[in-house]
């Protein structure tokens, strides 16, 4: 998952390929709180893993379930021992939810309804999203709740309830706010239903049906069947108490479908060759989003599917414009926003209210997002219009901003096939976590940029700070790192044990078994040789000494070069080493070459050392790295030298690293075309 500030999408030009994606998280925290209150041990599997799960099983643990293991693990199904629809008469907690609305709104009916002492609490985005109507409601029953800040919104206190004459008559809840207070009423009040029926009144027109027909669904595989009486009326018969189905699994994230669906119309190209497959959700699906794909159908895309798998294909180009009742698809209606930047004319978007109470307001959101790019964008209560960019001089680069909102980032993501070849920067990548924390490493396996991925070299001599340097830059801009010094220590070392000679007469011997080798550089800056960590073996001086003689062999050189530029990948790469602006990455598009004096260098150096526990004398040092740089200097194949167009920073005793990565930067964004963005 990246975890920068913001993340820099090149143009991209193609899409194909297979994605896997995680669970739904509506299903994953509705099964996890009906297992919770089931009589039973509870085996779930593909649980999505995001902050909105997270803290639902925080919550969980703090309520007194069992559950193996305690966290959700990918491949491995989660057990979950229940709580027999009951707390202990002397249950208290205090229970941070953060954002999720799937979390705040359904625990907060089941605790009010179970009784106890209990404060919910969250982010402060949570405090500004409404929950009065569901307090309304559980009032009406005899629960006991106050507001701890605003009225009508969280944070909430919690205490015993007093249901006394209060369960015969219906209980009344708005449907027109948001579907989570009715999911919630369904999924609290089968713990009262024991002995007398429940009835739920709907006050005005019930939104996002499609997610209370998921509620139904994992209610009656809990043993709780709920009569649906046109969708304003529901009852939950008497005599129902929650039963273990045993094992369940949860389906793939038909909202995070949409996002491929639509990469699949907009970037498969025409000629019918490539197409996007989605493995975890099929045509079949329980989850209302899945109807996606008939509006991206009626857009232009070729969609077919099975049980649990789609394809799509880009059919009509442009797309089509539409105009569209969306409340069938509330979340996944925003990717529809995304599609129409493609669209032959204006797209209209109605029956929308619920985007305003979401993560954040997502109609105002995409609208001023969606301006950013070019488009002209119309904003109503419940309706949000769009007519794309009028001509390709019309794009803009645009940095978006992302409100905290998984699915504004998921959305914008597609903007990066602009016609215009503009790159697009997403702040904040990290919010899409609350659903799909893996989202863009997955959109990377799939797309093509229209030029190879860019790439930052930083040159410079032995122990002038590159490698530090270029790890730093690499993390701020979550960027790929090539340690290119440590592929020749790679070499050295493997030539070394497998009792090869570190001599000319040997190079090409050397070269042979340098191709066999299977080198990962890990996120968290380790180096695998296979299925060992090296990162210490190759860090000694000798390990250096070896990179530098092995390095001046031609033949070694070259069977590293493929090597090293496949490590070339989006988003971006950060090379370090002393010939990569030269010789491997001559294109590249910010070369820096850092320098400092042999008696600072070797100053730094010891210091490394001797704070790694490691014994050092100053003077070898100084000599070593003197005879280094001239036998680098002097190596006919790639002499160490900086790339004419390259950037110099003189990295001398007086300057930290920090302030060498801020420079190198501060270029970088002096390349880019986001200067100018403005956040709303």
């Amino acid at each position: 998952m990246f975890t920068t500030a913001f993340l820099d999408l090149p143009h991209l030009a193609s899409a194909h390929g297979c994605v896997q994606l995680p669970g739904s998280k509506s299903i994953s925290n509705r099964v996890l709180l009906l297992a919770a209150l089931s009589h039973g041990t509870t085996v779930l599997h593909d649980l999505l893993d995001s902050d909105d799960t997270r803290v639902m099983l925080d919550a969980l643990h703090a309520l007194g379930c069992t559950i193996t293991p305690g966290q959700v693990t990918p491949g491995q199904p989660l057990h979950i021992t229940g709580l027999g629809g009951a707390l202990p008469a002397d249950a208290a907690a205090t229970l941070f939810l953060g954002n999720a609305g799937t979390a705040m709104r359904p625990l907060t009916a089941a605790l009010a309804v179970l009784g106890g002492q209990f404060e919910m609490t969250g982010i402060a985005r949570m405090y500004e999203r409404p929950i009065g109507d569901l307090v309304d409601a559980l009032r009406q029953l005899g629960c006991q709740i106050d507001y701890l800040g605003t009225p009508g919104y969280p944070p909430l206190k919690i205490g015993h309830p007093d249901f006394a004459a209060h369960l015969a008559a219906p209980i009344r809840v708005r449907g027109d706010v948001s579907s989570q207070f009715l999911t919630s009423l369904l999924m609290a009040l089968p713990l009262l239903a024991r002995t007398q029926a429940i009835t739920i009144d709907v006050q005005g027109e019930l939104i996002s049906k499609p997610y209370i027909h998921i509620t139904l669904e994992l209610l009656a595989r809990f043993g709780i069947r709920v009569e649906n009486h046109g969708w304003q009326r529901f009852v939950i018969p008497a005599g129902s108490h929650y039963q273990s189905p045993g094992a369940i699994h949860v389906e793939a994230d038909a909202s995070s479908a949409s996002y491929f669906i639509a990469l699949g119309a907009i970037a498969t190209g025409d000629n019918g060759q490539k197409s996007i497959k989605i493995e975890g959700v099929g045509l079949d699906s329980i989850q209302g989003d899945i109807r996606f794909a008939e509006a991206a159908q009626a857009m232009g895309a070729v969609v077919t599917g099975g049980p649990n798998w789609l394809q799509v294909q880009r059919g009509a180009w442009p797309l089509k414009a539409i105009d569209l009742d969306c409340n069938h698809i509330p979340d996944a209606a925003m990717t529809l926003a995304a599609m129409a930047l493609y669209a032959d004319g204006t797209t209209t978007l109605r029956n929308i209210a619920s985007w305003r109470v979401k993560e954040t307001d997502r109609i105002a959101a995409m609208a001023c997002e969606l301006r950013k790019l070019g488009a002209t964008v119309e904003e109503g209560a419940d309706f949000i219009r769009i007519t794309p960019p009028a001509s390709v001089q019309d794009w803009q680069a645009a940095s978006i901003h992302t409100y905290d909102d998984h699915r504004v980032a998921m959305c914008f993501s597609l903007a990066a096939f602009n016609p215009a070849g503009l790159p697009v920067r997403i702040e904040d990548p990290q919010c899409v976590a609350k659903t799909f924390p893996d989202y863009f490493e997955a959109l990377f396996t799939l797309v093509q940029p229209s030029v190879p991925a860019p790439v930052i070299c930083i040159d410079g001599p032995t122990a002038s700070g590159k490698g530090t340097v270029a790890s730093l830059v690499a993390q701020r801009l979550g960027f790929a790192l090539l340690d290119s010094g440590a592929l020749y220590r790679i070499a050295g070392l493997a030539a070394t044990r497998a009792g090869i000679p570190l001599e000319a007469a040997h190079a090409q011997q050397i070269a042979d078994l340098v191709a066999t080798l299977h080198i990962v550089f890990t996120p968290d800056q380790r180096v695998l040789l296979g299925a060992e960590d090296i990162s210490l073996a190759i860090r000694t001086e000798a390990a250096g000494m070896n990179a530098s003689r092995v390095s001046a062999f031609p033949a070694v050189r070259q069977a590293l070069l493929q090597l090293q530029r496949d490590f070339r990948r989006l988003p971006g790469l950060v090379a370090d080493g002393r010939d990569m602006g030269t010789v491997i990455f001559p294109d590249a598009a910010l070369k820096v070459y850092l320098s400092a004096s042999a008696q600072c260098r070797a100053e730094r150096r010891f210091k490394q050392l001797i704070d790694k526990g490691l014994s050092a004398n100053i003077a070898d040092l100084l000599a070593d790295l003197q005879a280094r740089d001239a036998r680098d200097m002097q190596r006919s194949a790639a002499p160490l030298k900086p790339a004419e167009d390259a950037l110099h920073w003189d990295n001398h005793a007086e300057r930290t690293i920090e302030q060498a990565v801020q420079q190198v930067l501060a270029w970088w964004e002096q390349r880019q075309p986001f200067a100018a963005a403005q956040r709303p």
